[in-house]
């Protein structure tokens, strides 16, 4: 398949809205970026050339999932529905920079939206700006499976990253949705822990967190920066809550792996 097959049939893949604006892009040479000016100017220092906002999207409808009662266990069902809307939602959002030409997405956001459709439908959209390097071999900075590197560090953490010697590889997660149970039946009267509700948020969050590193090893990274751990309940109420632990990927491009050292500046007035 040749190279401009092979562009047709990514841009066959998205929505023909997403297809039409994307092609105006490349066509116009014309880029979005929802970058700060601060952040736009950095990724151009760092040898990035912003292509366009790109996104990706995925309504899912949550199941339905037996509980034990008083029994902290995960819930299986829920936490795979979830992990798989997102997934599709990032996929989706590569697509689109895939089919700009781009070598990764920077600044990525996943955000998550309730409609009023139901209490058990919920969006995943994920949101950054795809870039190319400017200079380098054609796809040199793809990760090893040939696909857009995404990364949710800001265009300053990305500027500084690449400046010390590492470069992203992806976007990676985990997530748990977890039953922790009812908590005590009555208000405790001393102080004490919690030691059935302490040991289900600690399992809970333990998963999320062995899960993003799985992704990031499949990568082939060696570590993960940037990482943040999410808590949400979603429509389930208090008892059923879901950990989500999210961070960039990276791998090393040198061994010297400082920056140069900020040098103090002294304004003299006339």
């Amino acid at each position: 398949m040749t190279e401009k097959a092979h562009e047709h049939k990514k841009l066959d893949d998205l929505p023909q809205h997403a297809r039409e604006r994307l092609q105006e892009m490349k066509e116009h040479h014309f880029f979005t970026s929802d970058l700060s000016v601060n952040e736009f100017l950095l990724v151009k220092e760092a040898g990035f050339q912003p292509l366009g906002l790109v996104m990706g999207s995925s309504i899912f409808h949550i199941g339905v999932q037996q509980i034990r009662q008083g029994v902290p266990e995960e819930l299986t069902m829920l936490t795979q529905a979830l992990y798989s809307s997102r997934e599709l939602a990032m996929i989706r959002m590569e697509e689109e920079a895939d089919a700009l030409g781009a070598d990764g997405v920077v600044a990525v956001r996943l955000n998550l939206n309730v409609h009023a459709w139901g209490a058990n439908v919920i969006e995943f959209m994920a949101i950054g700006t795809a870039v190319r390097a400017e200079s380098g071999d054609a796809g040199s900075w793809r990760n090893h499976e040939g696909r857009p590197f995404t990364s949710d560090l800001s265009g300053q953490d990305f500027w500084t990253l690449l400046s010390a010697g590492y470069r992203p590889v992806g976007f990676v997660m985990g997530n748990c949705v977890y039953y922790v149970g009812q908590g005590p039946k009555s208000q405790p009267k001393k102080n004490e822990e919690l030691e059935g509700v302490t040991q289900a948020l600690y399992d809970a969050r333990e998963l999320a967190m062995e899960r993003m590193q799985v992704e990031a090893e499949a990568l082939e990274a060696a570590g993960i920066v940037g990482v943040s751990i999410d808590e949400n309940n979603h429509t389930w109420g208090p008892s059923i809550l879901e950990f989500s632990a999210v961070g960039t990927a990276v791998v090393p491009v040198r061994e010297d792996h400082h920056i140069e050292k900020p040098s103090l500046v002294l304004t003299v007035g006339d």
